[in-house]
Formats: structure tokens, sequence, C-alpha cells
């Protein structure tokens, strides 16, 4: 793509990179704690810059909520490529929920954010949603063909799972509890091979 003087549009430089992801990380902190309500000069002074750089990058307090959000979707599906290739799958997949509860810990601190920064609710679900299923699915696919667990399972529903067992638990170590719980379903899906009754499902 060009200007009207035909002229390629600037690659970021590398600094202008650094401070963005810098003032992402900052921002996925202070909303982990439930901070939606600091002020974005707060933001700014954890991630090391001025106020000026913020707003350069997200010029609204919604367009940053947002940007936090969708960064944690696009690094849980890189997190599930990685971990197809570097544990096995049912490990994997496991290390992967843990993963997305932590977003959720992010997204339940973002609650009052996301409502003003969801302006395009339907695409915004679509897209987390689509992203999510993708990834669950890198991980549970190989788990079922490899015997590991039953096939009846979805991405969707193992996903739907997880959620509602975050948003049911609250107050200090519900992420622990929903570990926890997580595990139990786990083993639920496993397949025991030393059981006739339980055998691959075709």
């Amino acid at each position: 793509m060009t200007d009207q003087l035909g002229r390629s549009p600037r690659k970021p430089r590398a600094d202008a990179i650094r401070n963005r992801e810098r003032v992402l990380e900052a921002a996925k902190a202070i909303f982990s704690e439930g901070g939606t309500e600091t002020g974005l000069e707060a933001v700014a002074r954890k991630a090391g810059v001025g106020i000026g750089t913020l707003y350069r990058h997200f010029p609204t307090r919604e367009a940053l909520y947002e940007a936090v959000y969708r960064r944690e979707v696009e690094q849980l599906a890189e997190l599930a490529q990685h971990l197809t290739t570097d544990m096995p799958p049912l490990a994997g997949l496991r290390r992967w929920l843990l993963a997305l509860v932590e977003f959720v810990a992010t997204k339940k601190g973002m609650g009052a954010a996301l409502a003003l920064a969801a302006h395009k609710p339907p695409e915004l679900m679509a897209f987390t949603t689509s992203r999510m299923n993708e990834a669950i699915g890198m991980l549970l696919g190989p788990a079922a063909e490899a015997g590991e667990v039953r096939r009846d399972i979805g991405p969707d529903d193992l996903l739907r799972m997880v959620i509602g067992l975050c948003y049911m638990q609250d107050g200090p170590g519900w992420q622990a509890q929903v570990m926890r719980l997580l595990d139990v379903f786990l083993d639920g899906l496993r397949i025991r091979r030393d059981d006739p009754s339980e055998s691959p499902r075709s």
C-alpha cells in the first residue's frame, strides 16, 4: 500500500515497537489486579514511558483495553502452536489451559473496561472464539488421535467448561481452585488402556 504520493508507509521504529509492548505489558498487570479505573498515567509510569507516548499508541482508554485483550488472545494461539511441538499432547493441553485461566484473570479484571472497549462486541467475540477453538483443537486433536482422550469432547465443549468454571469462582486463590477442577475433568477425559470398557472411539 502507498500514500497519495506513491510512497510506501514507513515501518514502525524498533523503539516504538518496544514502547508499545511495554505499555501493553504494564496495562495487563494493572488490569489483572482489577485496576480498570486506574488512570492511564499510572500505566505509563509502570511502563516507563511518557503519557504522550502512551497516547500516540492508544489514543483512548478503550483502545488500550481492547489492544491488551487481543494481544492476550493472539499469545494464547501462538502458545498452542509451540506446545504442539514442545510437549506431549495431553501435557501440552493442560499447560495451555493453565494459560487460559491466567488470561481469564486478566479479562475478569478488565470486565467493566471491556464493556466500553468492545464497541463491536460481535466481531470481538467471534475473533476470540475462533482463535480459542483453533488453539484448543491443535492440542486436543492430536491427544484424541493418539488414543489418550475421548473423541466425543470438542474444542468448543472444553472452552465453555473452562470459562464457566472461571466465572463461577471468585475470591483469593480462585485460579488454583479452577486448575484443581480442570485436573479432575482432564482425568475424566483420559482413556484407561487397562479398562476394556474404555477404548478409543472412532
